[in-house]
């Protein structure tokens, strides 16, 4: 079913790439926009876990770590064999998961994460995202990421040129305004696309990691804590919404944020998790 999913995901951007190079370039355009669209498959699908690990400049945890004890501890409950673990380095406690299968997929956390949980919060992050990878849908949540952020970039690009051609007084009205448009919608279009994909897989996502813990309260407590990080605290740069999806909570889970956050709301998940008895 995921396999289904990512290829109907792949049509989906290979054909928005399409219409924007059609708007932008006319027929030219297009075909220019169908070139890229095939190298960004192709990126996207090989490569697209590496990408995102060296956005967040993630290298790998410590193997005589605490933290990387109890990953293995829980890749051995979930029989699941392959994944690593790494961190980075942020102010933010968050986590992720990438890869395309069991073998190249990683998680990873973020070093305020393993300052700010108790170990059991911990676990229960860590079991949340080798849930996403033992249920199989990381390729697609990094397949979206790739495309997002290829997205905001034409749309940046388009932006400036909008902006540089203002000044130099060779804007055409007709054009400026498509261009315009695209430039405004691109990115929420790819904002939309990763709701849909992310919302109904953080639920079970910490329902497994709840069966993979036998803790359920662990990720409950773990989610709180994150949450009151975000709608606390300012953060000291826009959070990327190409990889917001990604996260165990959203960065954009604050203020406006909400109406588009790629996650189901945090109370809501608490209280499915609260009721889960062992």
């Amino acid at each position: 079913m995921n396999s289904v999913k990512t290829f109907f995901l792949l049509t989906i951007m290979t054909g928005f790439f399409l219409l924007i190079g059609r708007m932008i370039g006319g027929q030219s355009g297009m075909m220019i926009a169908f070139i890229f669209a095939i190298v960004m498959n192709f990126v996207s699908y090989w490569y697209s876990h590496k990408i995102v690990l060296k956005i967040h400049k993630a290298s790998l945890v410590d193997v005589e770590s605490n933290v990387y004890k109890s990953f293995q501890s829980l890749l051995s409950k979930a029989d699941i064999k392959g994944p690593r673990l790494y961190i980075y380095d942020s102010d933010e406690p968050n986590a992720f998961a990438t890869g395309r299968n069991f073998e190249n997929s990683v998680v990873a956390v973020s070093s305020s994460l393993l300052n700010t949980l108790n170990k059991e919060e911990i676990e229960g992050v860590l079991a949340h995202e080798i849930a996403h990878i033992e249920n199989n849908d990381i390729l697609i949540a990094s397949v979206a990421a790739t495309f997002a952020g290829a997205i905001s970039m034409i749309a940046s690009m388009l932006k400036w040129g909008l902006i540089f051609g203002a000044f130099r007084g060779n804007r055409e009205s007709g054009s400026a305004i498509g261009h315009l448009l695209i430039a405004i919608l691109a990115p929420l279009i790819a904002l939309i696309i990763q709701m849909a994909i992310s919302r109904t897989r953080e639920f079970k996502a910490d329902y497994t990691a709840a069966q993979i813990t036998k803790n359920p309260s662990g990720l409950a407590s773990a989610l709180t804590k994150i949450s009151t990080y975000y709608s606390s605290n300012k953060l000291e740069r826009d959070p990327s919404t190409a990889t917001s999806h990604m996260y165990i909570i959203s960065p954009l889970a604050g203020g406006i944020g909400k109406l588009f956050s790629s996650h189901p709301p945090m109370e809501e998940r608490v209280e499915r998790l609260n009721k889960i008895t062992f």
